[in-house]
């Protein structure tokens, strides 16, 4: 069926060096001679022109002209034919100075010349339909351009690559071959037994499953790269939990006073430790509470910690550790011991006419690191620390990271097909292991597009940009 023509401001809004406008659909290069002539010589008004003949996939020096064909700027213009385009398409570009006026003059020009202002993601999914891309390329494009470090690039363009789409083929190759075995085991069931071998089967499934989990685990250690990691500033009341998250963050941003128990909620702040980006909490001291809205903020510290990366437990050094911080730590003793527990004994400064907190005091298994937020002291061998804590829960080289609804999407086909292992165990039928198989399929189709609806295909492409 044909599509109609789309056209949309390739580039962000606002003023930069260039605008790209960028068209789509079967009306594209008549849309393009409405809009450009090429050459260095300023077109004649109303002077007729001859049809473009632009070689494609070059670009070509010339004018811009708006909605009532007068002159609006300097550009370079392509013409890039379909299906060898980036939508599959005929596709046109115009390359302008990036002012919003004559970036707004040129798409106006464009609409007026039969082409429809693109919805956010419709290039992106025009390709995706024209099987340019498969899904999970098709969400690394979105990915891509909302990737804050250079992990998250890598991990993007992985999938862009359709090293995930082809790797969910494997997998779904795989599964067709049970499926094989399943219809031969049904259609003939007097030699059910020669063609149905079960030892074989559970090792597929075996085999299948072990790597749908190393997708899901690259799942979990690209989140630090998606979201952040977290790393929860605790401690007890006037330990110096908020000087050091400000020393940390670079400025000012949770308040420090002497009084106990200033911070009752948590406050959150993104900050890159060597091309991470870490997101630190400042949470409520530890302390016997009886006020009811500090008792909630250190009921949440603790909920906080649960979910935390790492865990920065900062000790007065003077002092050393409270009932309080021991019995934390003792609650703990999973993340003590993957090194996810730092002790940052703080306030170093006040140390200098009295020894400082004795090592052996403080608890086996956590790293610690001498600093002092007043001065800034400690503070870089700190940030490395942190860095340390989380890097074992790093994506590796070769991780395909799935994204969070492709992963939900694998979760549903690991549980079918763990399901699917006990039942063949178990001796039921084959008929009735295809349907939990169908089920996997099903589930690893969704994942590349395969069996995409029009619902889906909306959700997903709703969240993408404009002129992408």
């Amino acid at each position: 069926m044909d599509r109609d023509t789309l056209a949309a401001m390739a580039t962000p809004p606002g003023t930069g060096g260039i605008a790209i406008l960028r068209i789509s659909g079967p009306a594209a290069f008549p849309v393009l001679e409405r809009l450009f002539v090429p050459g260095s010589a300023l077109p004649a008004a109303d002077s007729a022109r001859p049809p473009l003949n632009l070689r494609p996939r070059r670009l070509y020096f010339g004018h811009a002209l708006d909605r009532e064909g007068q002159v609006l700027d300097q550009v370079l213009a392509v013409r890039m034919p379909g299906p060898c385009s980036a939508t599959g398409e005929d596709v046109a570009e115009i390359h302008c100075h990036g002012g919003q006026g004559i970036a707004a003059a040129l798409l106006e020009g464009c609409l007026a010349a039969g082409a429809r202002l693109a919805g956010p993601g419709e290039f992106t999914r025009r390709a995706f339909l024209n099987g340019r891309l498969d899904l999970t390329q098709a969400e690394a494009v979105a990915e891509i351009i909302s990737a804050s470090s250079r992990e998250g690039i890598r991990l993007a363009q992985a999938k862009l690559e359709g090293l995930l789409g082809r790797k969910i083929a494997a997998l779904r190759a795989d599964l067709d071959g049970l499926r094989q075995t399943i219809i031969l085991a049904v259609d003939f069931p007097e030699e059910q037994g020669e063609v149905f071998d079960r030892p074989a089967f559970a090792a597929v499934l075996a085999r299948t499953g072990a790597d749908i989990r190393a997708l899901l685990d690259a799942f979990r250690r690209a989140r630090l790269w998606r979201e952040g990691a977290r790393a929860v500033l605790l401690g007890r009341v006037n330990a110096g939990k908020s000087s050091l998250f400000n020393a940390l963050l670079g400025r000012r941003r949770a308040i420090v006073s002497d009084q106990p128990g200033t911070t009752r909620d948590y406050i959150e702040e993104t900050v890159s430790l060597e091309g991470l980006p870490v997101r630190l909490t400042d949470t409520a001291g530890l302390r016997p509470a009886e006020d009811g809205i500090e008792m909630e903020g250190i009921s949440l510290s603790r909920r906080l910690a649960q979910e935390a990366d790492c865990l920065l437990l900062v000790v007065d050094c003077c002092q050393g550790l409270s009932g309080e911080e021991r019995d934390f730590l003792a609650a703990h003793e999973e993340a003590v011991s993957s090194g996810r527990v730092l002790l940052a004994l703080n306030k170093a400064d006040r140390t200098k006419d009295r020894p400082p907190l004795a090592r052996h005091s403080l608890p086996e298994g956590c790293p610690a690191f001498v600093v002092s937020a007043l001065e800034g002291e400690g503070l870089s061998e700190l940030a490395r620390g942190i860095r340390q804590a989380v890097q074992s829960r790093e994506p590796d080289a070769g991780d395909l990271a799935p994204n969070m609804r492709q992963a939900g999407l694998l979760e549903t086909a690991l549980e079918e097909l763990t399901a699917l292992a006990e039942d063949a165990q178990r001796g039921l039928p084959p008929d009735i292991l295809g349907v939990r198989l169908d089920a996997a399929v099903d589930a690893l189709d969704e994942v590349t597009g395969g069996s995409g609806t029009e619902e889906l295909l909306d959700r997903i492409f709703a969240s993408f940009c404009i002129g992408k």
